[in-house]
């Protein structure tokens, strides 16, 4: 259920384990009192049950319905205060190339006086990578919880990027079988994009309010000022993935009502030349019904060349015709 606990000290991780109904008394002890953003603890989970979660939960106060969504995850991004600790969520995106599709995880971090307490489901955005990261910047652990919290923030948005470039690929290869001379209708891949580029957008859209509250004042308390400006920088990522996100589903807008056109053409081509067939096939068929039925006093028939001239009349007049249908394009 753990994967990490440990305590943060002046920047630095401290040796030993930490039980983890030792943790919030290591995280919140303070040598002369007072509050000291410099140490803290920080405890990974990842997709921890009800049963598993319950003792985090006690052991760090936190909130009844912080808790039941970071159990049951699939929560839209957001920044909520319960109580004393501030509730945080992020949503992770993998991109797969060879399905066309983005795995959406979820990131639920509390972040309170002493303590920062992550919480991962699905496998996108790895967060032992980012704690090694964390614990090469002294400087920054200083500043207390927010410091992590602005790491995994990042950590996140910066995995946006391949996610979009991804999709920004398969987009273009749309726009080329679209107008492609091949017969093909990929509507069903346009859809299926689409809805890929909605979870993005699910993704991107409603966390541009949390961080710009996050790079302002409004959680003094738990963002350091130090941190506040680092938060900025990943305001303006998450602006510029939306904004990309915005261009996508308008791009596949225009895709789909293009290759609804491209349809409607092809369609007409095909009537076209439908048309036209029938109406070469319909000129021998006249003809022969005319002399099949049959007539006594019908003088063609006793004529020697009877036979001939009507079989080069058909053959005359479906030529006329191919080659007037093939001048005005319809063949």
């Amino acid at each position: 259920m753990i994967v990490d606990c440990a305590v943060y000290e002046d920047g630095q991780r401290q040796a030993g384990e930490l039980a983890l109904h030792e943790a919030y008394e290591a995280g919140c002890h303070r040598d002369g009192g007072g509050r000291d953003d410099s140490r803290f603890v920080w405890i990974g989970l990842k997709e921890p049950t009800e049963d598993e979660f319950d003792s985090v939960a006690r052991e760090f106060h936190l909130h009844e319905l912080a808790v039941e969504d970071a159990i049951k995850a699939h929560q839209r991004p957001k920044i909520e205060l319960y109580d004393q600790t501030l509730f945080v969520v992020l949503k992770t995106a993998r991109y797969h190339d060879d399905t066309e599709t983005v795995e959406i995880g979820e990131i639920l971090l509390f972040v309170g006086d002493g303590f920062i307490v992550t919480v991962r489901h699905g496998s996108a955005s790895d967060l032992h990578g980012v704690r090694l990261k964390t614990e090469q910047r002294a400087d920054l652990l200083r500043c207390g919880p927010g410091a992590v919290l602005h790491a995994i923030i990042d950590k996140v948005v910066d995995d946006y990027e391949p996610v979009l470039a991804g999709i920004e690929d398969d987009i273009e290869e749309l726009e080329q079988e679209v107008f492609s001379p091949e017969r093909t209708n990929p509507t069903e891949r346009i859809y299926k994009l689409k809805r890929e580029v909605l979870e993005m957008h699910r993704a991107t859209a409603p966390l541009v309010e949390p961080l710009g509250k996050l790079a302002k004042a409004h959680y003094g308390d738990w963002v350091h000022d130090k941190i506040r400006e680092y938060f900025r920088d990943v305001l303006d990522h998450v602006l510029r993935a939306n904004e990309t996100v915005d261009g996508f589903r308008e791009m596949l807008n225009g895709i789909l009502d293009a290759n609804a056109a491209q349809v409607g053409v092809r369609q007409n081509d095909d009537m076209r030349k439908i048309s036209a067939w029938v109406a070469i096939a319909a000129v021998p068929t006249a003809i022969a019904g005319i002399y099949g039925m049959n007539f006594l006093h019908m003088p063609e028939l006793n004529w020697t060349f009877g036979y001939p001239a009507a079989i080069l009349l058909m053959a005359l007049i479906c030529g006329l015709l191919y080659r007037q249908f093939k001048r005005v394009g319809w063949l």
